[in-house]
């Protein structure tokens, strides 16, 4: 066991866990942030999905020693209010149906979103083509990032 100290959603945690445990059962298991979602446990479905220093990652792969002093941000830490132009379009489009892959879709949207406001449909499709939704909602996927790209410009 060891300590580390994370920064998550702007918050110091401590947490004393074996440094191999990957980030998405500190998450869960230690810290009771629930949103990031455990999918496939091999970094390809992207329900796991969080940013690292806004850079969107696969925790479930990620081991909390490869952390260091970057900072998480889950889907809990996107918004405190659930008002994200990503998560109003997500309604506007109703886009969730079992809604088990949405925190992971609407993390690498954002992501997305920070790294290039005003992203192509290509853009678009090539950045979600590694998130998995069982419940086949792509297309409107697709249409609320273009929705909040949109927004968040005007």
């Amino acid at each position: 066991m060891a300590k580390f100290n994370l920064i998550i959603n702007g918050n110091q945690k401590e947490v004393d866990v074996d440094p191999s445990t990957p980030v998405l059962w500190v998450l869960r298991d230690h810290l009771k942030l629930v949103g990031t979602k455990y999918g496939c446990g091999i970094a390809q479905c992207g329900a796991c999905t969080i940013h690292l220093d806004d850079t969107a990652i696969r925790s479930c792969q990620l081991p909390v020693s490869a952390v260091g002093n970057q900072a998480i941000t889950t889907i809990e830490g996107l918004s405190e209010n659930g008002d994200h132009p990503l998560q109003k379009a997500w309604v506007a489009h109703d886009v969730p149906q079992c809604g088990y892959c949405q925190a992971g879709q609407i993390m690498t949207a954002a992501a997305l979103l920070k790294a290039n406001p005003n992203p192509t449909e290509e853009t678009i499709e090539a950045t979600m083509n590694g998130n998995i939704c069982r419940c086949g909602t792509y297309i409107r996927i697709r249409k609320a990032i273009q929705t909040a790209a949109s927004n968040q410009q005007g």
